[in-house]
């Protein structure tokens, strides 16, 4: 009597987990994300953020634009590399915080812009870094706006994480270009 019933229990839990499976496969494949040149205002999740760095915008759009260097100096970004140059079309990949992305550069206005945009495990992300400068110190303003089935299954701990990991970006591009 006892093995039909860990039968019965064991089929329900391999039935669940192929369920589960199947959905998450299904939200993944069958979802479709809009690029776009600046972010989505109806995403749940969107971060804006600025810093003001004592450097001209020259030097440090040539930290931020190098992007196989990222790593050396913004240590939440592993193994960045850019297949091409830096301008719109070009794909980048890199590794935050756990996740493999591909992001696309949809943007680039030298000393001014730079938008791009990509997909990770259940969500989609569009980066915007405004460049301004001023009596020789730029100020950077970055949008980022997330949207996706675990985005919103999840939103208080996307937003959290993105406004920590957008924070820390702009603290280690601003050491850096102090240098």
């Amino acid at each position: 009597m006892k093995i039909k019933t860990l039968k019965k229990v064991l089929f329900v839990f391999i039935s669940f987990l192929l369920l589960i499976a199947v959905t998450i496969f299904s939200l993944e494949y069958f979802s479709s994300y809009k690029t776009s040149k600046t972010i989505h205002l109806d995403a749940p999740v969107i971060t804006r953020k600025s810093i003001v760095i004592n450097a001209p915008v020259e030097k440090v759009w040539k930290i931020f634009s190098d992007v196989n260097n990222w790593g050396t100096w913004q240590k939440e970004i592993v193994t960045p590399r850019i297949d091409g140059s830096f301008k719109p079309g070009t794909s980048f990949y890199w590794k935050s915080n756990g996740l493999n992305i591909t992001s696309t550069l949809q943007t680039v206005k030298t000393n001014k812009m730079v938008g791009w945009s990509g997909p990770a495990f259940g969500a989609f992300a569009i980066h915007t870094w405004y460049f301004n400068e001023q009596n020789n110190q730029t100020t950077i303003t970055v949008e980022e706006s997330m949207e996706g089935w675990l985005v919103s299954l999840l939103k208080s701990n996307f937003q959290s994480s993105l406004d920590t990991s957008i924070d820390y970006w702009l603290t280690a591009l601003k050491a850096e270009s102090e240098k």
